[in-house]
């Protein structure tokens, strides 16, 4: 009588092109932040859940596992740059109550605001596409990212109006310009990069955009 194969000689199961060997996993993070990274760069309707996935080096299957649907899938990353811009608001927050003067106050939260620009180039990135965005994927992206962070900024910036300690013409103006000027100019570095060689210098180039910011309001 033949004898049956032992599991340690059964034949290895092939793996299909394009999915990940089994037992490989790449955490809902990555994912999150391929995804913002696609996003970013194309915007919602140019970019597909396959793309991203190829991007993550992982089957479609496993995105639509994590979180089902595209829609589904834009809205966890905005939930995921809300959290990670949560301590940045909350440290702009502070400053309200902090014994700086008017003018320091805004300083102080330009340079958070930068710090976290180039830490994640990306997040400044995505709002700048995705804030061609209209109806309830624009509406989650204002309340969830912009509006909190306006609400903390715009005060620091009227105040410092008011003081004489900053050019102020428009606080809210102001805010969008500050915001979308910083964020472009780091995310398209490798633009500015054609012209000058500061992109390759980052503690050089941040400290830069920062007097620079400062100098508009001087």
């Amino acid at each position: 009588m033949k004898k049956a194969a032992s599991p340690d000689t059964s034949p290895a199961v092939k793996r299909t092109r394009g999915r990940p060997a089994q037992g490989a996993s790449v955490g809902r993070d990555k994912l999150l932040r391929n995804a913002r990274k696609t996003f970013a760069k194309r915007g919602y309707d140019a970019t597909s859940v396959r793309e991203i996935a190829r991007e993550s080096g992982v089957d479609a299957a496993l995105l639509a596992h994590h979180f089902g649907s595209k829609d589904a899938l834009w809205e966890a990353v905005v939930e995921q740059i809300a959290e990670h811009t949560g301590p940045m608001v909350a440290a702009t927050a502070s400053l309200r109550a902090s014994a700086l003067g008017a003018r320091e106050r805004v300083e102080r939260a330009l340079e958070i605001y930068i710090d976290k620009v180039f830490n994640e180039p990306d997040i400044g990135l995505f709002f700048a596409t995705a804030a061609t965005e209209e109806g309830e994927r624009f509406d989650l992206l204002v309340e969830r990212i912009v509006r909190p962070y306006h609400d903390v900024l715009v005060p620091l910036l009227s105040d410092a109006g008011k003081r004489k300690a900053l050019k102020v013409v428009d606080a809210d103006v102001l805010f969008f310009m500050l915001l979308n000027g910083i964020s472009k100019t780091v995310a398209y570095g490798h633009v500015l990069q054609v012209f000058s060689a500061l992109p390759k210098q980052q503690a050089k180039y941040k400290r830069v955009v920062l007097q620079t910011a400062l100098g508009m309001l001087a």
